[in-house]
């Protein structure tokens, strides 16, 4: 007599999804949910962090930093670095008070020295990584030491003062209750935000970050596309370098000195991976403000700034570990 065979319960699947929910939730939201843990935490240890005339400050001083690091993001985008940035802002302001100082200063001219001057120095270093194909580490740490010799070369190494009012007003001026360098980069930060998003030379940064060799196969002029992004973060440098002559009413040749960690911070902070291909705009935006909130928070609750290093170290560590571990489970 057969005995009916017996039946077997499986366990039920486990369901993933809800985890792949929350994985994609934080790859996608994470950033900007630090931002807001931060802001709360610093508005309940300190209360003034959280007023008005305290955000004009940060976002005055955040500007600085976040232009530079919308010209780093495009650079890191195609897998390359500009160490020069800081460099090239100190000349670039530098070039630009010399004509907008003193009796005879000339706004136009002061804007359109100091951008080219910017300009001409990142379309060299784009030439030396793009068509000689040298790395970039090493062209734009030379350009560095270069740009910062310029600097001091330029007026014997004294500082220029004494900047026209309407100069000042780049750095110094309002707008309703917006400050001047706010505005400048918010224009600045939309136009390259669409650049990015919506424009071939956008989506040709992508590609050649992504994989070079596929986006010269598809007919990618992938030399080009490596040139102009280097002069990219040189205009950017001397646009940020004159707001910060115009807000300091001086421009000093040590000016700008290690800001490029600050700006490669931002990205990194951001979401941008440094090996290229993977990043946005608005993710820098944030970082740039995460940098420029716990400097603020920190400098309030009266931190010293040796201390302030060693955070800023920790979190670009935190970002790069973070980026590597998202890479091993896509």
């Amino acid at each position: 007599m057969s005995t009916p065979a017996a039946t077997t319960h499986a366990a039920p699947p486990i369901d993933a999804r809800p985890q792949s929910r929350w994985r994609h939730l934080l790859a996608d939201y994470g950033i900007f949910i630090a931002f807001a843990v931060l802001c709360m935490v610093l508005g309940i240890v300190e209360e003034s962090f959280l007023t008005w005339d305290n955000w004009i400050n940060v976002l005055r001083q955040t500007s600085i930093n976040a232009i530079l690091a919308i010209g780093m993001t495009c650079v890191i985008l195609t897998r390359g670095i500009d160490l020069s940035v800081g460099s090239l802002l100190a000349f670039s302001g530098l070039v630009a008070a010399s004509f907008a100082s003193g009796s005879s200063a000339n706004l136009p001219l002061a804007l359109a020295a100091g951008l080219g001057a910017g300009l001409l120095l990142g379309m060299l270093n784009g030439a030396l990584v793009a068509r000689l194909s040298v790395q970039p580490f090493v062209v734009t740490l030379g350009m560095l030491s270069m740009a910062r010799g310029l600097t001091f070369i330029y007026n014997d190494g004294m500082p220029i003062a004494g900047l026209a009012p309407s100069m000042r007003f780049i750095g110094q001026g309002m707008v309703g209750d917006l400050p001047v360098p706010v505005l400048i980069l918010a224009v600045t930060f939309a136009l390259f935000w669409f650049i990015l998003k919506y424009t071939a030379f956008g989506r040709y940064i992508y590609a050649v970050g992504g994989n070079e060799k596929s986006a010269r196969t598809s007919g990618i002029r992938t030399k080009w596309v490596i040139f102009w992004v280097y002069a990219i973060s040189g205009l950017l440098s001397a646009l940020a370098g004159i707001i910060l002559a115009a807000r300091t009413t001086s421009a000093l040749p040590q000016a700008g000195v290690a800001y490029e960690l600050d700006a490669i911070a931002a990205v990194v902070i951001g979401g941008t991976s440094l090996t290229g291909g993977v990043g946005t705009l608005t993710g820098t935006l944030v970082g740039a403000l995460i940098i420029g909130v716990i400097n603020n928070g920190l400098d309030l609750l009266g931190v010293s700034s040796y201390y302030q290093q060693v955070i800023k170290g920790v979190i670009i560590v935190a970002a790069v570990l973070l980026d590597a571990s998202r890479k091993k489970q896509a």
